[in-house]
């Protein structure tokens, strides 16, 4: 796949200009960009409120994260349009300013492996950890990597993008797709559950269930996915004043890797309405459809939470699992499938909701005609 993204021309009749595949946030934000620029465009998915990563990420937006000219920019970006996203899409995202702090193990050394992104962590002791998030355990931390950092409601922002996209004349339907329509390699539409529909290009934004669906049509996938396990609370009287994650995220590992073994980050995020996401358990699996134990995997999450933020170890909660697709960090899979005449990816993004909304604004501006440099990075 490269990504000097080409075109088909606009449609006519009943035929679509573009079918969004994917109603998460990815496909959300896509299709709320490409209708705003006055295209023709009908966004599909199976469900709702699918439960897929959108639905069970920590909102986080980590734009301190750009180690390239590509991901530096991204991040720029995207930190300004969630400003202001807001008022853009006429709903409350729940955007707000927090601090990520990154838990270093006691007895270990921060060993530098964040000095080469776009901003530099700040490393707080033991006592500075504590006063920016006293629930922290002491005897389990030496100290904390601090970032500025942002968060959202996912889904309240995924849900306002969805209706903004209708509002400008967009067409979302609930149908799940069943396969791409190929007239020899072209793809000229989807095939759902209940119709046939016709576009001039489709964008499969799908995430980890994409890789089912260019299978069952046929198509050599490149998008990879790892099955996560999070658990959700209810809301609670208490919060916490900062993202917590490990300094050493295992999930990064474990996509390079391509290990079998389910491995655990430890991370907790309470948000604005009093609930928390603790977890995260991820795991390589290649049947998308595939469950991983949700005992074993509610035991494992509570354990490690005990250990650095005690007093969230037994809230009230329900363990659910999700499909987060991964690519190379610093090259999402954005654009057409070039064997594949009409058919193109938007997903593979590392940290999603950062990342896709302002990229997604790039690629509607490129899909009628404007030139837009970004995509000489993307090939860099």
């Amino acid at each position: 796949m490269q990504s000097s993204l080409k075109f088909s021309p606009k449609s006519s009749g009943n035929n679509y200009d573009w079918i969004v595949i994917g109603a998460g946030i990815t496909g959300a934000c896509l299709a709320y960009e490409l209708v705003k620029q006055g295209l023709k465009v009908l966004l599909l998915d199976r469900e709702l409120t699918p439960p897929n990563a959108t639905r069970y990420s920590y909102g986080g937006l980590a734009y301190w994260y750009g180690t390239t000219p590509l991901t530096r920019q991204l991040c720029a970006e995207g930190i300004e349009l969630h400003r202001n996203l807001s008022d853009e899409l006429d709903a409350n995202t729940e955007f707000r300013e927090i601090d990520l702090l990154l838990t270093i193990p006691k007895g270990e050394v921060y060993q530098q492996d964040y000095d080469h992104f776009a901003i530099k962590p700040e490393l707080l002791d033991l006592d500075q950890a504590l006063v920016k998030e006293p629930r922290l355990n002491p005897e389990a931390i030496a100290g904390v990597l601090r970032f500025p950092h942002g968060q959202i409601n996912p889904l309240a922002t995924t849900q306002a993008y969805q209706r903004a996209f209708s509002r400008l004349g967009g067409e979302f339907k609930i149908e799940g797709v069943s396969q791409l329509k190929r007239l020899g390699n072209s793809i000229d539409g989807v095939v759902t559950s209940q119709n046939y529909y016709s576009a001039a290009n489709t964008v499969v934004c799908a995430g980890g269930f994409s890789v089912a669906l260019l299978q069952r049509s046929g198509i050599p996938y490149p998008v990879n996915f790892t099955h996560s396990q999070v658990i959700v609370t209810p809301p609670v009287d208490i919060r916490l004043q900062s993202l917590i994650m490990p300094a050493s995220l295992q999930r990064f590992q474990l996509e390079k890797d391509q290990n079998l073994d389910p491995l655990l980050d430890v991370g907790a995020i309470s948000f604005p309405d009093g609930h928390f996401l603790l977890g995260q358990i991820s795991a390589i699996n290649s049947d998308p459809e595939a469950i991983l134990d949700s005992i074993e995997g509610e035991t494992r999450i509570r354990e490690g939470i005990r250990a650095i933020l005690p007093s969230l170890a037994d809230l009230p909660g329900t363990l659910y699992n999700c499909l987060v697709a991964f690519a190379d960090p610093n090259q999402p899979l954005v654009g057409p499938l070039e064997d594949y005449p009409g058919l193109h990816l938007f997903t593979g993004f590392t940290f999603t909701l950062v990342l896709a909304p302002p990229l997604a604004r790039h690629f509607a501006l490129r899909a009628i005609g404007n030139i837009e440099p970004i995509w000489e990075l993307m090939n860099a």
